[in-house]
């Protein structure tokens, strides 16, 4: 049956899971639009619930699973990207526990202290991925993973990362009991060269907000470390900055 009336609840349900973080908490399911984040969903094991396809738009084969196929209009409608790829599916969450998670013996791991904006952390969840750091660590963090914006941002990288929310004492608990070297991102004068650190080694680079950086609760916790810049300006985006670090991570460790 082609769902076309706007007041349909599905079409309801599926607008509020997308719109509203505290019923996707509540009801422990998440929505993914997209092809390629659809596939990826699925690759790294989240299991699917159901799916919203428009068969004018997705000319693809249908997923395995509950599908509801809807017109044109109510794609449209329901949609956080508009009229693209004609495919929404909805999936469990996954419960995450960081300290049963277990690093590699050359482990980078990532920690973003405070991140509010989910654009953002989409972002550093794409380079993460692409740059084979072990995990990351959302630290008193201000966004929910499932965010369509995350996901979207991400394009769907979010779904092969190994990706935890805790506190900082949780975090930095974790970080001293597994053996990292923590590098902070605090500019003062005891500041080293980025590439001067060694990731060959366990490794955790924490970096605080745009706004106002690492809170006081790092301040001494970790080897101050700066990405050296020649220009007037005395930082980066975010989302840059961690993309810098990832890379070098790598490029130690493949050199």
């Amino acid at each position: 049956m082609l769902i076309e009336s706007f007041q349909n609840e599905k079409v309801k349900y599926i607008t509020k899971l997308l719109t509203d973080n505290r019923f996707r908490k509540k009801s422990e399911v998440f929505a993914v639009e997209g092809q390629q984040e659809n596939e990826r969903a699925q690759t790294f094991g989240f299991e699917p619930v159901e799916f919203f396809i428009c068969e004018n738009i997705f000319q693809k084969e249908f997923p395995k699973g509950k599908i509801h196929l809807v017109s044109e209009k109510v794609y449209e409608k329901i949609a956080y990207r508009g009229s693209s790829e004609g495919i929404i599916g909805v999936y469990k969450t996954k419960e995450t526990d960081l300290f049963s998670f277990k690093p590699k013996a050359d482990s980078t791991i990532i920690v973003v202290e405070g991140v509010e904006k989910p654009g953002n952390l989409g972002a550093i969840l794409r380079s993460c991925e692409a740059f084979g750091i072990d995990g990351l660590i959302v630290s008193d963090g201000k966004t929910d993973f499932y965010n369509p914006n995350v996901i979207r941002s991400s394009v769907g990288c979010l779904f092969g990362m190994n990706v935890f929310q805790a506190a900082n004492e949780e975090t930095l608990e974790f970080l001293n009991k597994n053996g990292y070297e923590i590098y902070t991102t605090i500019m003062d004068e005891s500041s080293k060269d980025l590439y001067t650190r060694d990731f060959k080694e366990k490794s955790a680079v924490v970096f605080g907000t745009e706004h106002s950086g690492l809170s006081g609760f790092w301040i001494g916790k970790g080897k101050n470390t700066l990405i050296p810049m020649t220009g007037s300006i005395d930082s980066l985006n975010l989302s840059n900055a961690v993309a810098i670090t990832c890379y070098e991570a790598l490029r130690q460790k493949t050199v």
